[in-house]
């Protein structure tokens, strides 16, 4: 046993050693006081005027050189349901970084609302090979189109340059938002979702962006394929990008598409 412990404080003495000896390494502690980058995005909830019970949460981030004399692009992001809740926080856990470089490098304005824990963006089954678009705008949905006129006037946004994109629920949500408002967004990026293919034809001059994996048993992969299919149909030209062997979890290989973000922001609404 003595022998043993002898040997180890003996490696442990050489590891120290050489960790001290090796350029760029240190076992110095780290310097006490260094603070992380702030935080460009702004916690708000947004109240009803119409029934003041209902709120909803949501971060908030426009660029540093944010100008009220100058049109800016916006970007609404939907997360998916294991960031529901009601703390403001946990709907920027994935995508955050892609979002930040929306608004550093685009010079958009972000809005990232918190759907609660008890609702979806639209309710609907996720598992299912299809569904039939509700007559009504979940509740979170609904305050969100509340609040966009809100943000719109306090913000300066350009009306040729409204973009939404979200990712599983939140993918649910893009194709929803998209079919309820289809003259409001420039273009749209769901990931991971499914619509009514039957709404196909309300946003078939949309431009859309949508991502999938070919091995997701969460939401089913022939929910984009057949959306996509619908808006060839009905004349639209949708990207579609299918990920060979990625799960669920696709929108990691979305984000990190080098020509998304340049290709949302190119996007714009044609003038009437």
């Amino acid at each position: 046993m003595h022998v043993r412990r002898a040997i180890s404080a003996a490696v442990l003495a050489v590891l120290l050693a050489a960790c001290a000896a090796t350029p760029g390494r240190s076992v110095e502690p780290a310097p006490q006081g260094v603070r992380p980058p702030p935080d460009i995005f702004e916690a708000r909830v947004f109240t009803s005027a119409a029934n003041p019970k209902e709120s909803l949460p949501y971060r908030l981030a426009k660029p540093a050189d944010w100008n009220a004399a100058k049109k800016h692009p916006l970007l609404v992001f939907l997360h998916g349901a294991g960031e529901r809740g009601a703390d403001n926080k946990a709907q920027l856990a994935w995508g955050k970084a892609w979002l930040e470089k929306a608004v550093k490098e685009h010079g958009a304005v972000v809005v990232a609302p918190q759907c609660p824990g008890s609702a979806r963006w639209v309710e609907v089954d996720w598992g299912a090979k299809a569904h039939d678009m509700p007559k009504d705008p979940s509740v979170p949905m609904r305050l969100l189109f509340e609040l966009l006129p809100t943000i719109e006037k306090e913000l300066s946004i350009d009306p040729a340059r409204r973009y939404v994109a979200g990712l599983s629920m939140g993918g649910f949500g893009t194709w929803d938002a998209l079919c309820r408002r289809p003259e409001y967004f420039a273009a749209g990026v769901p990931i991971c979702g499914g619509a009514d293919e039957k709404q196909a034809e309300k946003i078939a001059k949309v431009p859309v962006w949508t991502f999938h994996g070919d091995k997701d048993g969460v939401v089913l992969t022939v929910r984009s394929r057949n959306m996509v299919e619908a808006l060839k149909k009905a004349g639209g030209t949708p990207k579609y990008t299918e990920y060979p062997g990625v799960d669920h979890f696709s929108w990691n290989k979305a984000f990190a598409e080098p020509e998304l973000l340049k290709w949302l922001f190119e996007q714009k609404r044609a003038e009437k």
